[in-house]
């Protein structure tokens, strides 16, 4: 089995090489029947792979922590349940059939589907240089299968505090299992979008905006939350319930970063590592740093919640291209991704549209932006072609997410009823609390009118009444 995500591989420095062997012996001892030619390059790469998966793996506690931490406190317990059977989901589907889908093992001269087979493989010589001189089977699956979770806890932000449970989970393993693995296997499985010269180093394109894209349509299936607009269409901030929870997250998230973005490199070449960590350190501050900048003019005063999605922006920013993208464009790209995150957000306020955490601008709009930077500011890369895959993946992503919400909101609902919504999904969902003796909301339902008093908005709000949709 071939992957297209894989580079050629250059040697590792001797002196890391000899540390990793002596501090790593069984590694070195595992390779069997076909040993390498070069085991020492076979365990320092294998092992770069390795602590990259578990780099990634880290994102997801950000990713948890950081849309807990943005959300009301009432609904806690069902973003962070959310996010580990996303996870959770994402490792099994992906090992079932979003391996083989993604990866099917052979040249493609235009095509848009195949698969190689369900399930993992058995084949000792994965263990070995034989499957791979970077790394082995185990170590490949491992690192892809990190990835795999991440475009439906993307969507899981977005649709916070009024989206059923089991109907998000129902989504979030169809997606996960096909929509990404497809759109995956068109780029870094060899397929027709790497035909045509588009380039997506670590997912700009196939990760945040496959997961934004359904995002975008989920949003605007669900409508917003309860008291988020007024009736005459001012806009309602719903305050996050803790900031710094939210700030853990975007710290979690730009560390495993370095494993997301780093591990692509596909190899512990220290040159093309050296350069991805450096493209994605300034890109991030850059977009930090202009979100936060941006923010002082927009919302009055400096915005942490802005400044936060900004770091973010700039990653997303970066990752189609850190591997091509030089040093000092790196940082133009994550201060463009800074205002874009600003300009984005008040936009969908605009449209009336409700994404808690901002998922849409950092994973979409910066995913789109990042994409088509590296067709600007690249050597030797196609503005065509990226306009081609960004367009392509989009249209795809979109009628793929309503063929699956429309007929989950047909037969199971997508939206919880208002008296859930306002009560809270823990208790309501979960029948547990993430902060005991939190004072409950006072709600109050007559005829087709909701009135709502509560701690955490500390304001009092009339609307319609918003059964589950």
């Amino acid at each position: 089995m071939t992957t297209h995500r894989r580079r050629p591989l250059s040697s590792a420095p001797p002196l890391l090489a000899a540390v990793l062997v002596t501090l790593a012996p069984t590694l070195a001892m595992a390779q069997d029947q076909a040993a390498p030619a070069d085991p020492t390059l076979l365990v320092v790469n294998n092992l770069w792979m390795l602590i990259s998966a578990l780099l990634v793996f880290i994102m997801h506690l950000g990713f948890s922590t950081l849309e807990a931490g943005l959300a009301q406190s009432k609904n806690t317990v069902n973003i962070l349940f959310k996010n580990v059977s996303i996870l959770s989901i994402g490792v099994l589907t992906y090992a079932a059939v979003g391996f083989g889908l993604m990866y099917p093992g052979k040249e493609f001269a235009g095509g848009f589907f195949e698969i190689a087979g369900f399930g993992l493989a058995t084949d000792a010589a994965g263990l070995t240089s034989a499957y791979n001189p970077g790394y082995t089977y185990w170590t490949d699956f491992l690192f892809q299968a990190m990835f795999a979770a991440t475009a439906a806890t993307i969507v899981s932000g977005a649709v916070a505090e009024r989206v059923k449970l089991k109907s998000f989970l129902v989504f979030g393993a169809i997606y996960v299992a096909l929509i990404y693995p497809m759109v995956g296997m068109w780029q870094w499985g060899g397929g027709w979008l790497s035909a045509q010269g588009f380039h997506d180093f670590a997912g700009s394109t196939i990760v945040h905006s496959v997961g934004g894209w359904a995002a975008l349509v989920a949003v605007w299936m669900l409508g917003p939350r309860i008291g988020r607009f007024g009736e005459g269409g001012e806009v309602r901030e719903i305050k996050p319930h803790s900031l710094p929870l939210a700030t853990i997250g975007v710290f979690l998230l730009w560390f495993g970063w370095f494993g997301f973005n780093g591990g692509s490199v596909l190899s512990a070449d220290p040159g093309a590592v050296s350069l991805v960590f450096t493209t994605t350190t300034l890109s991030a501050a850059a977009g930090g740093g202009a979100a936060a900048a941006l923010s002082q003019f927009t919302h009055g005063k400096p915005d942490l919640s802005m400044a936060l999605n900004g770091v973010l922006a700039g990653l997303v920013g970066i990752t189609a291209g850190a591997d091509v993208i030089s040093p000092s464009m790196s940082i133009v790209v994550g201060a463009i991704a800074g205002v874009l995150v600003i300009v984005a957000s008040m936009g969908l306020d605009r449209l009336k549209m409700d994404d808690p955490v901002g998922a849409i601008p950092v994973h979409l709009v910066c995913g789109i932006w990042g994409t088509l930077a590296v067709g600007l500011f690249a050597p030797d890369k196609s503005l065509v072609a990226q306009l081609l895959g960004v367009a392509a993946v989009g249209g795809f992503c979109i009628a793929a997410a309503f063929a699956i919400l429309v007929p989950i909101k047909l037969l199971m609902g997508l939206r919880v009823t208002a008296h859930e919504e306002l009560v809270g999904l823990d208790l309501e969902e979960h029948g547990a609390q993430a902060y005991h003796g939190l004072a409950l909301p006072e709600v109050v339902v007559a005829g087709q009118g909701v009135a709502l008093t509560d701690p955490i908005l500390h304001t009092s709000l009339g609307g319609e009444l918003v059964e589950g949709a």
